[in-house]
């Protein structure tokens, strides 16, 4: 029986599923409480271990030798007592391997279970999403030879296209990729894709999307972060070019910050000025050592940003403010800095306000192990619009990577499903398998009820 989305509901099969889940986390849970309960002393020494650890990457970060030495052996220290609490727990037992096998095998039923119970309405979703095969007529590649040093050479992408009936154009120094991109639609260019980084993938989908063509990413850059997201294969672009001769057709959401369009996120604050520095483009990690001690240490002033929540808070003085392109995933997860999904239609929002760069730093070391969440100066939402503001008028930002200075304030901007794309086969199951990582309690108790998730009903009614 289907709901009004047109997605199947859930089998008694996958409701017992789902139900197992649930009872495996619960026990799991008392399981957990009861360890901990027989072993109070130890707890306390770990959150001990915690505490240092996390002080000495604060240090580690944001001071200068020796203090950056201080930090080191902080966090090593941190580590050690951590490590001796759980090594402790696990001698007082009366059978600790029996006990962690127990944990194990709880954790890997819930997960399991849980999965199973999700995957195939997800699979259901995409496959009512997915949109249909399109082999373009006259493709052109666009490549960036030094990209990922110099990717497009280690692959053969080149050659490959070739052999593919796709036209190769090769970014040169003193040639404008803008223009390149224009003139190969002037030419009759029926798609575009870019084997570069995500500064260059932004551009040329942004020009992309203003000829109503579509793009294919081919994932030739250092990072790779939004083909990582997309679901493709990150480490070899060779993959990607499957779109060119048998690709699906997607569509996804891109933000836009004024007239300028970004796939990834736009960073202000500490990394934007980071990414001002000539050097930073070369020597990204020593560049970043050199200028967090400034830019975080326990003198350094806040920035000159400010914004409103969607709950009406006013904040002033922000340190860091990243808006990105659909939300990241920011929880201790396997896929954390990773997003689950590219059309949300939502932008995501992490910041950090403090009143001293020390508290900005400690603030976003605890954010990374989880325990910022209810700091008052720490903030994270979703949102479909948003606005920056500085008291100066301008302000730096870092735009997938990119180097600017812009006007404020800043109007930040979703748009759903904008961006017309041609993806592989396996990216569209693979964006399946990433949406089934966000099983929760709420997804499961609905499935156990019947019910399709109503996180899938909502994205299939509006898609």
């Amino acid at each position: 029986m289907a709901s009004v989305s047109g997605l199947t509901r859930p089998s008694v099969g996958r409701r017992l599923l789902a139900i197992v889940s649930l009872v495996a986390t619960a026990v799991l849970l008392v399981f957990v409480v009861v360890v901990l309960a027989r072993n109070l002393i130890m707890l306390a020494i770990g959150l001990v271990g915690v505490a240092l650890a996390v002080a000495g990457a604060w240090w580690m970060l944001t001071e200068r030798m020796p203090r950056r030495g201080i930090g080191i052996a902080g966090l090593i220290v941190g580590a050690i007592v951590i490590v001796f609490a759980l090594v402790e727990v696990a001698s007082r037992a009366k059978a600790p391997l029996l006990d962690i096998v127990l944990a194990l095998l709880t954790l890997a039923i819930a997960s399991a279970a849980g999965r199973a119970a999700v995957a195939p309405m997800v699979r259901e979703f995409d496959a009512l999403r997915s949109g249909k095969r399109i082999s373009p007529k006259k493709p052109v590649l666009l490549c960036n030879p030094w990209s990922g040093g110099g990717k497009v050479k280690k692959f053969g992408l080149a050659d490959m296209a070739k052999d593919m009936g796709v036209e190769v154009i090769f970014l040169d120094h003193g040639l404008d990729l803008a223009k390149l991109a224009r003139d190969a639609i002037a030419n009759g260019a029926d798609c575009l894709g870019m084997a570069g980084g995500d500064g260059s993938q932004a551009l040329v989908a942004s020009i992309a999307h203003e000829h109503e063509i579509p793009f294919v990413c081919i994932s030739s850059g250092t990072r790779n972060h939004f083909a990582q997201d997309l679901g493709f294969d990150k480490e070899d672009p060779r993959k990607g070019m499957a779109a060119f001769g048998d690709g699906y057709e997607r569509f996804i959401d891109f933000g836009t910050v004024g007239d300028r369009l970004f796939v990834n996120n736009v960073s202000l604050g500490v990394y934007a000025d980071i990414v001002q520095q000539d050097s930073y483009r070369n020597a990204k990690l020593d560049t970043t050592k050199q200028l967090l001690p400034k830019l975080l240490g326990e003198q350094a002033e806040p920035f000159d940003l400010q914004f409103t929540t969607p709950d009406g808070e006013k904040v002033d003085s922000s340190f860091v403010i990243m808006v990105s392109n659909n939300p990241y995933v920011w929880s201790a997860a396997s896929d954390f800095a990773q997003r689950r999904t590219m059309d949300s239609g939502k932008l995501g929002v992490f910041a950090i306000n403090a009143r001293s760069g020390g508290e900005a730093a400690e603030i976003a070391t605890r954010a990374m192990v989880g325990l910022a969440k209810r700091d008052q100066y720490f903030h994270e939402f979703t949102c479909e619009n948003f606005t920056v503001t500085s008291h100066a008028g301008t302000a730096f930002a870092g735009i997938d990577g990119e180097a600017l200075q812009l006007d404020t304030p800043l109007e930040f901007k979703s748009h759903p499903r904008a961006l017309r794309m041609l993806v592989p086969k396996d990216v569209i199951a693979a964006e399946a398998t990433r949406r089934a990582r966000a099983v929760t309690p709420k997804i499961l108790l609905e499935v156990a009820a019947g019910r399709v998730p109503s996180v899938l009903e909502h994205a299939a009614q509006s898609a």
